[in-house]
């Protein structure tokens, strides 16, 4: 008797690949992501197991004739399974490894119920696969299941399973395809230390003096145990590439995986990027920041666009990623497989995590647990990098008592003294008008307001000449460009004013004489002030920050932030100090008790195994959703044209993101509404069609009005 042959994922050509070389390919995949997570058993078992259900009658019919076969759930045989063997991890990641982690009192229990008989009965898989049937969880998740250390560790071992289902897929559809050739992090340690080299060896002044001494310190990053810091370095101190400088020479010596670096906003990542791509090679560095999520999620995404639409999501496997802070904690809290598939390599890997201030107060608790959690079990060493050190050791000590926090860099109320090069003037209440008419009065201003339409109105107000405009609305490849002409103008002495949302706070390196500064968390008010005299060419007296507060009305968590700041504004006379910025945060983080950091009891969820709810409650970006506009350009208009066909790959995307403006889910409905966007609402994006609603100066004009997006 002929045995029968049990097949799965059918090739261009009608040839399929084996349902046993699938499982076998996905089982090694995993166990190797599973030695980093500690669970390289659990891993090979969770592989072997995802889809048995594909070995019933039905599950074979669908896998040889997709397109005229309904929908088979193929991922319960493997969940059973597992519950069977007492390995309730790995039940939540075979059942949610097509349609994202489903809640323990929800689908998953109404699942291990259903019966798999007839047609259904997936059982020849015995014929075919062994398992291990001894249970290898590690102690502190079988003491206490239901928890929020459980639940980290389900959603680990479920992107093992992911990732390593996902490349096993695409090498049998595309055929093996190189990762890409990365360099080693010993090399690109050895390629920042010559890239510094000029600087240690021959320093300007002593302002780069001071810079070298953070430097050096974090160059000997090797030497320190694996754990959590904190580089507490004021603005203009070089803190982003001694940061890196610690990451890379502690990776090396501790033999981690990469370096991941955290930064608060989608708009400066390019800048970061850039900076590290030019000594570190810029295929060694992966720039990550989209929000739109590909589709393809489910268990009938066995069609062919939406495979490529799961294959094409993100996984990190650079040596070097530069990434979102909502991109990273999102990710964490997250059910879907395109989200989670990359979370087993932030396992064994360097975070750095620069403006730690801008964590969320209301999300606080999750977003410090995480990081205790990725330190304490998963072999990372987390950095919390600023000049203005949010007070969270209360926090972290309530998260992991036995964890130390320890400071890198030298005598940082020293260097608080040193790098103080600006004083700070209240302006009272000014009109739009009024900062404009005070802007034009100088040669060389940046102003940074609260809201991008406050940027806009201010920017259109101003004398056409040396006037420029900088948000979120903008491409990061218009932003970039405008950046490099702001700076030429400054070196040249030209007339550069600049109006810009809080954006240009974070890691941008721009030196004016004067900023101004409306009202905002006394962090943002530093930031703003550290785009000031930053190269100290000016003296103190010379170089003024002006607070103002504008008119209108002000969001709840923007006032959050303000009062403390206006408190603090009272109380302390040089609010660059530290003992002002501790006093700050500890009036804006305790003011409403441990429950407002964590307001919509994240954590409580979590304790439970309730994914779904968490991903749903777990919004850094109150914004009920986004979506990507892709913008047209003559150096995109082949990928746009292969988008449009379904042709999805991680490059093309990667590529995209260079011309793409995030939206909130109700802005891009009204450009879509207008006609103003081709709508592709169900893979997470549109195409931008009125050409006259983007502009490279102030980027997409959101408002419609007579069936089109107008830009004014």
């Amino acid at each position: 008797m002929e045995r029968k042959t049990f097949v799965t994922h059918r090739r261009e050509d009608g040839s399929f690949q084996g349902l046993k070389e699938h499982l076998e390919g996905v089982a090694l995949r995993a166990e190797t992501f599973g030695r980093d997570i500690g669970s390289p058993r659990e891993g090979a078992r969770v592989g072997l197991l995802h889809d048995i259900g594909k070995y019933s009658e039905e599950g074979q019919k669908r896998q040889r004739d997709p397109e005229h076969v309904g929908k088979v759930d193929h991922s319960t045989a493997g969940m059973q399974e597992a519950l069977r063997l007492g390995d309730i991890p790995a039940a939540f990641a075979i059942a949610g490894h097509h349609g994202g982690l489903p809640d323990f009192d929800g689908n998953l229990m109404l699942r291990a119920q259903k019966k798999l008989d007839g047609k259904m009965d997936p059982s020849a898989w015995k014929r075919e696969v062994a398992i291990d049937g001894c249970t290898d969880l590690p102690e502190w998740v079988t003491n206490r299941f239901e928890s929020v250390e459980a639940a980290m560790y389900t959603r680990m071992l479920f992107s093992c399973l992911v990732d390593a289902d996902y490349l096993d897929t695409e090498k049998a559809l595309q055929g093996e395809r190189p990762r890409g050739e990365f360099a080693s992090l010993e090399e690109l340690f050895g390629r920042l230390k010559a890239h510094v080299e000029p600087w240690l060896t021959a320093p300007r002044d002593e302002l780069c003096r001071r810079r070298n001494e953070i430097l050096e310190e974090c160059l000997r990053g090797g030497e320190k145990p694996k754990g959590l810091y904190t580089l507490t370095v004021p603005t203009g101190g070089g803190k982003t590439v001694a940061s890196l400088a610690f990451a890379l020479s502690h990776a090396k010596e501790h033999g981690l995986k990469r370096v991941i670096y955290v930064i608060p906003y989608t708009s400066i990542i390019e800048q970061t990027a850039d900076t590290f791509s030019k000594f570190l090679g810029a295929e060694n560095v992966l720039e990550h920041h989209s929000q739109a999520e590909l589709g393809g999620e489910g268990e009938d995404a066995e069609d062919s666009a939406a495979q490529r639409r799961r294959l094409a999501c993100e996984n990190w496997d650079a040596p070097v990623i530069v990434t979102t802070a909502v991109q990273f904690f999102e990710s964490l809290y997250a059910a879907k497989t395109s989200r989670c598939r990359k979370l087993h390599n932030l396992a064994q890997s360097v975070i750095i995590f620069d403006e730690a201030q801008t964590l969320p107060v209301t999300l606080l608790k999750p977003c410090v647990s995480a990081i205790a959690e990725l330190v304490r079990r998963y072999g990372a060493t987390a950095v919390l990098c600023t000049a203005t050190q949010p007070a969270l050791g209360k926090l972290f000590h309530k998260f992991a008592p036995e964890m130390p926090i320890r400071e890198l860099a030298p005598n940082p109320d020293g260097l608080f003294d040193f790098f103080r090069r600006v004083h700070f003037v209240r302006e009272g209440l000014l009109s739009d008008e009024m900062v404009s008419q005070r802007l034009s009065e100088e040669e060389q201003a940046l102003c940074v307001v609260n809201s991008r339409k406050r940027a806009r109105e201010i920017f259109r107000m101003l004398p056409e000449n040396g006037r420029f405009h900088l948000s979120t609305l903008m491409t990061a490849v218009d932003r970039s460009r405008t950046l490099d002409e702001i700076r030429g103008r400054l070196k040249e002495g030209l007339r550069c004013r600049v109006v810009s949302t809080s954006l240009v706070e974070a890691g941008v390196d721009v030196d004016f004489p004067t900023v101004w500064r409306e009202m905002s968390g006394l962090d943002s008010i530093l930031q703003a002030a550290g785009r000031c005299n930053r190269e100290g060419g000016r003296k103190a007296a010379e170089s003024t920050v002006h607070i103002f507060e504008g008119e209108g009305r002000v969001s709840a968590a923007l006032r959050l932030r303000m009062v403390p700041a206006a408190e603090v504004l009272e109380e302390y006379e040089d609010i660059n100090t530290r003992a002002a910025i501790e006093r700050y945060f500890a009036k804006l983080l305790w003011a409403h008790g441990e429950e407002g950091l964590d307001q919509p009891r994240v954590l409580d969820s979590e304790a439970h195994l309730l994914f779904q709810k968490v991903a749903e409650d777990f919004r850094m970006i109150d914004d009920k959703g986004s979506r990507i506009v892709y913008i047209p350009t003559s150096d995109n208009e082949e990928d746009l044209r292969l988008l449009r066909l379904g042709f999805f790959t991680r490059e093309r995307m990667r590529r995209l993101g260079r011309t793409a403006v995030s939206l909130p889910l109700y802005e891009y409905q009204a450009l879509a509404d207008a006609y103003a966007v081709e709508d592709h609402g169900a893979d997470g994006f549109g195409i931008l069609l009125n050409p006259d609603a983007y502009s490279p100066t102030c980027g997409l004009d959101v408002r419609c009005e007579g069936g089109s997006a107008q830009f004014v």
